[in-house]
């Protein structure tokens, strides 16, 4: 279990606190920072980098913790869009359509304009995730 006490930054500290979260969610302690991240917003900061580490694992945790934000928060997770826009445009196809992934299943109608920039993307993984992003958050629109 992750010590609360640990996440105490300060500029005196000097451990990498991204660094820890990661550490962690690569070790399996995924639960242990899905309950951080759902009483301290402002490790939101730390969701892109986690989205794009070099880990699979952690990249994985990522997605589900962004998941699980979306469904027990669904009130602070419009401040995790802002976070995940910029990764369409990563260099990295994975991590592109990772961002579509997630922005499709938060669901705000908001991100639709910039996924339609990636529907065309040269990766073809990526087009059909924006596109079934896209398709997803109208569906969900129409139905409310």
């Amino acid at each position: 279990m992750i010590s609360y006490e640990l996440m105490e930054h300060s500029g005196a500290e000097t451990f990498d606190l991204k660094k820890m979260i990661a550490d962690y969610m690569e070790g399996g302690l995924l639960d242990n920072i899905i309950d951080m991240f759902k009483h301290d917003e402002s490790l939101y900061v730390y969701i892109a980098a986690l989205l794009t580490d070099e880990r699979m694992r952690v990249r994985l945790g990522a997605t589900i913790l962004v998941e699980s934000l979306a469904e027990q928060c669904p009130q602070n997770i419009p401040k995790v869009i802002p976070l995940i826009l910029p990764l369409l445009k990563d260099q990295n196809p994975v991590t592109r359509g990772d961002a579509a992934y997630l922005l499709g299943n938060i669901g705000n109608e908001y991100v639709v304009r910039y996924l339609e920039e990636i529907a065309d993307d040269e990766d073809t993984n990526v087009r059909t995730i924006a596109r079934e992003a896209i398709e997803d958050i109208r569906s969900a629109s129409k139905s409310i």
